[in-house]
């Protein structure tokens, strides 16, 4: 990754892979199953989206890697042929898995599909996404809630990341896919900066901050993610899994942080809540049934350019599927916007101020 320039600890790069190079700091849209939620390829690009994230856990389960990759991988097989991510699927095993059991294996659980037990370890996560063919893989990693009070289950959690992280990197195979560690430790800063340099020392080609937005506050996150950071190299890419509010996007961008996802955007969008310039707009208040303005007159997405607030409040409030689609191609393009805005006044050395004039028009108003 090539540090193009900083502002503070804000930074702005060039992340290359084999499918093209991404600008950070960049939003990645959730494309869970391989799409996301009612939105194509040409919609994304249009939005302004660099890279997408898919789940290995559920590619894995249906259609399987192994049709993945016998159709071209998630290039060939999806049509987006810009870069992906993909999760290891372990947060989503743990939390949506039947009879889930943990132990320095692996993670084994009763299929929610079927009911057959399955098993995902640190190697065949990694040989999973080597099939998928995704540009980005992610370590099979122990996430558990950020409570302080849970001390000993947090630093347990982390050191087996940390030896489920040096056994996925000897499994690797393929050179021409990235490999991230995943940091663990809560909001303990001793643990983060343990994790931190520990995975540093094993040498993956980028690293992401695992197991926040859970419910912790807003200033020990920010200091956890801080207090990681001065133990990672620092051309190496920087990743916050999970977390999408739009303060939070910019408060991991003031920290150092490069990439960002959520499903957070389209999931509001769907259920109407529309993120503009000066908060959260409603839509479905009765308030816009006959408002012929823009959802955001600052935004340059296709929604706003093309249909009026009272449209949006008469599609959603229908359960027409035009207004979910609408909304949430909105909600993603505020993000993508938001974070080239950013890098922008990184570029420009107002980073600081960019943020200030976020936090003054969104802290008015509960997201």
């Amino acid at each position: 990754m090539e540090i193009e320039a900083q502002d503070g600890a804000a930074r702005a790069g060039r992340l290359s892979t084999p499918h093209g190079e991404i600008q950070t700091p960049t939003f990645m849209p959730v494309a869970t199953y391989g799409a996301v939620r009612g939105i194509a390829t040409k919609d994304l690009e249009s939005a302004g989206a660099q890279i997408l994230l898919a789940n290995t856990y559920h590619l894995h389960e249906r259609p399987g890697d192994e049709t993945v990759e016998s159709l071209g991988g998630l290039h060939g097989f999806t049509g987006w042929r810009r870069p992906w991510l993909t999760d290891s699927g372990g947060y989503q095993v743990t939390s949506l898995a039947h009879r889930m059991q943990l132990d320095e294996t692996g993670v084994t659980f009763a299929s929610p599909l079927d009911g057959k037990r399955r098993q995902l370890t640190p190697e065949n996560v990694i040989a999973i996404q080597e099939r998928l063919g995704s540009d980005i893989a992610m370590v099979l990693d122990h996430c558990v809630p950020p409570d302080p009070k849970e001390g000993q289950a947090l630093a347990q959690a982390m050191e087996r990341t940390l030896r489920w992280a040096d056994r996925a990197a000897a499994a690797r195979k393929r050179s021409d896919q990235a490999v991230f560690a995943i940091v663990q430790g809560g909001v303990s800063e001793a643990l983060r900066a343990r994790s931190a340099q520990a995975s540093a020392e094993l040498g993956f080609d980028g690293y992401a901050h695992g197991g926040l937005g859970l419910g912790e506050s807003r200033e020990a996150r920010v200091d956890a993610v801080q207090a990681a950071h001065a133990s990672l190299p620092s051309a190496a890419p920087r990743y916050l899994m999970g977390l999408g509010r739009p303060m939070d996007l910019l408060d991991g961008v003031a920290s150092g942080v490069d990439l960002f996802d959520c499903v957070v955007p389209t999931r509001n969008g769907r259920h109407g809540l529309l993120f503009t310039h000066d908060g959260v707009l409603r839509i479905k208040n009765a308030r816009y049934k006959t408002d012929d303005g823009p959802v955001d007159s600052d935004c340059d997405c296709f929604t706003c350019r093309s249909h009026s607030r009272a449209y949006l409040n008469h599609l959603i409030r229908c359960g027409e599927a035009l207004g979910a689609h609408l909304a949430a191609l909105h909600n993603l393009r505020f993000y993508l916007s938001l974070l080239e805005r950013a890098r922008l006044a990184i570029v420009e050395g107002r980073f600081a101020a960019l943020r200030s004039e976020a936090e003054a028009r969104w802290a008015p108003q509960p997201e």
